[in-house]
């Protein structure tokens, strides 16, 4: 291994090898060491493999923490269009595919060979498959026994990201070595994860699976309109993945499935303009075939239209724009592709991401109390905090 580096980063991520690479460039000595076999899994996996790399509208208030204003330093210094310039100078091609979401045209391959290709110019040391054991204060540095040996350094960044998907190595380790220093760490949870409905509404769920639509829906303070996917075990789609951040265990989903349209007034006309058709055949011109027939089948009332009392419609009225389902839970860490909560950023600087009590020990990324909405904002998180803290150092 490089001899006593400059600075050690724990965690070969997004953050990881942007804090690394800024670093580096900066002409500090850099190492890197991750755990796993390879550098940047959540990386390759993300945006279903194509890897929704930022959003050029982010905002802090895409962002969840207890202390909101954190991120507003190190967000406003490292835009989206900042990290957009260096993946054009890659010769990596964007993809728009909604509004501000910018994704890889084929594979996410391209973004993490970007980064390793940028650490590399850096004079970064990547080395894997290495853990850390142990790590301490010794005087103005630090000592990090691992299971290759000792290093000492002057700094360790910490951006070994959250609990979300722990089959991709995904450990607790950040917020341990956290509490050892005396930082707290805010409750943590999974978010952007999909749900699981009860034994009744999970069995119908299943007989939609692979079925979207768009929705409107609401929990607490959170309010979306994406899409929704009935699967297997019960509800996903952005609209869901959204919603998962702000909902909390007992909390009742408010989905509104005709989001453009005030239920009970269209049928009300549609009755009085074309009262010999029928209810199933009005739902299904409005939603998916399987969707509208599987809700004549729930609720059992299809006929003409002119049979529908006004007491009837307006009943389909609310099941349509103000359906209540209260979820058993949600897929947890397994599916999650963030962490709600984490190390308590009240310790730390939000310009250096250093603690303020050791300035040799810094948190960047997913393992602190930030956490992005769905749409590339959670990524733009990771280059903003990993710039921020690697010019610091």
């Amino acid at each position: 291994m490089t001899p006593n580096p400059d600075v050690v980063v724990i965690g070969a991520g997004a953050a990881g090898l942007m804090c690394a690479l800024t670093a580096g460039y900066a002409g500090r000595r850099v190492l890197v060491l991750d755990h796993a076999n390879k550098p940047g899994k959540k990386i390759l996996m993300s945006g279903g493999g194509r890897c929704n790399f930022t959003n050029l509208d982010t905002q802090p208030r895409n962002f969840f923490s207890a202390n909101p204003h954190f991120c507003i330093s190190a967000l406003n210094r490292y835009r989206p269009e900042h990290f957009l310039e260096l993946v054009e100078r890659h010769g990596i091609e964007p993809v728009e595919k909604a509004p501000g979401q910018l994704f890889c045209a084929d594979s996410s391959r391209p973004i993490l060979d970007m980064l390793l290709t940028e650490c590399d110019w850096a004079g970064v040391e990547i080395r894997l498959k290495t853990s850390v054991e142990k790590l301490e204060r010794l005087g103005e540095g630090m000592r990090l026994t691992t299971t290759r040996g000792c290093i000492d350094t002057g700094a360790v960044v910490i951006a070994s990201g959250g609990l979300s998907i722990p089959t991709l190595g995904a450990t607790g380790f950040g917020y341990d070595i956290a509490r050892q220093f005396g930082l707290a760490v805010t409750e943590t949870r999974a978010a952007l994860v999909p749900f699981t409905l009860t034994s009744q509404w999970k069995e119908r769920a299943a007989a939609l699976a692979g079925v979207s639509c768009d929705v409107d829906v609401r929990c607490r303070s959170g309010r979306y309109r994406e899409p929704m996917l009935f699967t297997h075990r019960g509800l996903s789609g952005p609209a869901m993945l959204q919603i998962s951040s702000h909902w909390q265990p007992g909390d009742d989903l408010l989905i509104d499935l005709l989001p453009k349209l005030d239920a009970y007034q269209s049928l009300v006309a549609a009755r009085d303009a074309t009262p010999r058709r029928r209810l199933s055949t009005w739902l299904g011109e409005h939603l998916p075939k399987r969707l509208a027939q599987a809700m004549i089948d729930w609720y059992g009332s299809d006929g003409m239209l002119a049979e529908q009392s006004n007491a009837s419609l307006m009943a389909w009225g609310e099941r349509l724009n103000r359906w209540r389902l209260k979820p058993a839970g949600t897929e947890g860490w397994r599916t999650a592709e963030v962490t709600m909560g984490g190390v308590d950023t009240a310790a730390v600087s939000s310009k250096t991401f250093e603690v303020k009590a050791l300035p040799q020990l810094r948190f960047i990324g997913e393992v602190l109390d930030v956490t992005g909405e769905l749409g590339g904002y959670n990524f733009q998180w990771a280059w903003a905090s990993g710039v921020a803290c690697g010019l610091a150092l």
